[in-house]
């Protein structure tokens, strides 16, 4: 990577990284403080879900306000509501105020995402956007796992420190971008694929997406509040909070090198199957707090590697044409996941009680195990096209930084067979079919090698 390419990326990966260490936190703070104050938990959860609600709206809308006044000038406002939003909740308490609060600061949040993702979208070519986007990763996942290990930290230190930390970073990490250039990326307003198009292009592609939008909201939102009820801390309800992220980071790559090898529906089963088992033994074997973290570090590995597994299986199918707003319309099925999550998984708690989240964690993870598995007797996975890309985007410009040159490359050689001229009639293809080749056609995945190469030829 040039030091000029770096140099145009490091600015606005420094502000993700200072703003996110205090949003690593936010939704962990606010579960356990809502929690201490008697809420039930389905209170809890309708708070928490006016965060997604105002991320999948934000996703939608702030393009426009983007393309207006340029990035700089928008990642300022934007984290500057950020920084207001969370200093107001720490003034007072009141649920229903924090409601609204949150909704904004999710709208707010996922500007700043958008000004990011976008820039560095346009900051390199397709050539390039793997480490770049392995870079927005490194930012986003280590300022998780340092804000979960500042939370009991700042919390010791009175009860509203912890906004003021929050409220300062995200006022903090506009500097960076303060200090470039004038000079704004330009962008495209995004027209994902509609989801009943998504459907008919890839079924398991969608249920994953949602599904993993389910169960990982639930796990920043709701789980603090069962490690709280279970008498841990708020110190330790960051450690084990940390742990996740820590192994959602540190399992999702190799998860994902194992799916390029491997058909990809028996990948999602496999990691639905692992998150049934997880659940399980959180609910039934006597747990110790080393043998929690294990669980929790495996089930984060699990869950967060989901959405990326799923948006690969999708990739295999899809036309080159249409790898950018499929990728972009699964990432809105995603935060459609993400906002009915904790409505439905908080309710769940307050009539079981706190085991309740490890049993909808269950459940749903049994039923995407049936699902895939019929998907898979139904229409057998394609081989894999292109590298497992890890991923976390969370905007349109984001999922588009996803379609790497091996990517374009590999959808554009494997176009063949299956007509799916229903759900992608209005792109640009090799050919108007996909699916899986003949078995006399001759076909080169990407992670062959010369000698293997040569051998089928």
């Amino acid at each position: 990577m040039s030091r000029q390419l770096l140099a145009m990326a490091l600015a606005p990966l420094l502000g993700l990284f200072i703003l996110g260490i205090g949003n690593g936190f936010l939704a962990t703070l606010i579960t356990v403080r809502l929690d201490a104050a008697g809420e039930s938990a389905t209170v809890i959860g309708i708070v928490s879900s006016a965060y997604f609600i105002g991320l999948a709206l934000g996703a939608m809308v702030n393009d426009r306000l983007l393309l207006r006044i340029g990035h700089i000038r928008a990642y300022g406002s934007f984290a500057s509501l950020v920084a207001v939003t969370v200093l107001l909740q720490g003034l007072f308490f009141d649920p229903w105020a924090w409601f609204a609060l949150r909704l904004i600061g999710g709208w707010a949040t996922v500007g700043v995402y958008l000004v990011i993702e976008s820039w560095l979208l346009t900051a390199g070519d397709q050539r390039v956007r793997g480490r770049l986007l392995a870079l927005y990763m490194i930012s986003l996942y280590a300022a998780g796992v340092l804000g979960q290990l500042l939370l009991g930290v700042t919390n010791a230190m009175g009860v509203t420190a912890p906004f003021m930390v929050i409220g300062l970073l995200a006022s903090l990490s506009v500097l960076p971008m303060a200090m470039i250039p004038r000079v704004s990326p330009i962008i495209e307003h995004a027209e994902p694929l509609p989801p009943h198009r998504l459907i008919t292009l890839t079924p398991t592609g969608v249920m994953g997406s949602l599904g993993s939008g389910m169960v990982v909201a639930a796990a920043y939102t709701l789980l603090p509040l069962y490690l709280q009820r279970n008498g841990m801390s708020v110190s330790q309800v960051g450690q084990m909070m940390a742990v996740l992220i820590m192994g959602a980071m540190l399992l999702q790559y190799p998860i994902g090198r194992w799916s390029d090898r491997h058909d990809r529906q028996m990948v999602l089963i496999a990691i639905s199957g692992f998150c049934v088992l997880i659940s399980a033994a959180i609910l039934w074997l006597p747990l110790s707090t080393p043998l929690l973290a294990v669980l929790l570090f495996l089930l984060g590995g699990g869950v967060f590697a989901l959405y990326p597994v799923a948006v690969s299986h999708a990739a295999d199918r899809a036309p080159a044409g249409a790898l950018v707003r499929m990728s972009q319309g699964l990432l809105l099925i995603n935060s459609i996941g993400a906002t009915i999550s904790p409505l439905m998984i908080s309710p769940v708690m307050t009539a079981m009680g706190d085991a309740g989240l490890f049993w909808a964690f269950g459940s749903l993870s049994l039923f995407f195990v049936m699902f895939f598995s019929w998907r898979r007797h139904v229409r057998p996975a394609p081989v894999p096209v292109a590298p497992f890309t890890p991923t976390t985007p969370m905007t349109a410009a984001g999922a588009e930084l996803v379609v790497t040159e091996e990517l374009m490359q590999g959808a554009l050689e494997h176009e063949h067979l299956e007509d799916l001229s229903e759900a992608v009639w209005d792109v640009d293809a090799a050919e108007p079919v996909v699916g899986p080749p003949a078995e006399d056609e001759s076909h080169i995945t990407y992670y062959d090698d010369v000698e293997q190469v040569s051998e089928r030829k």
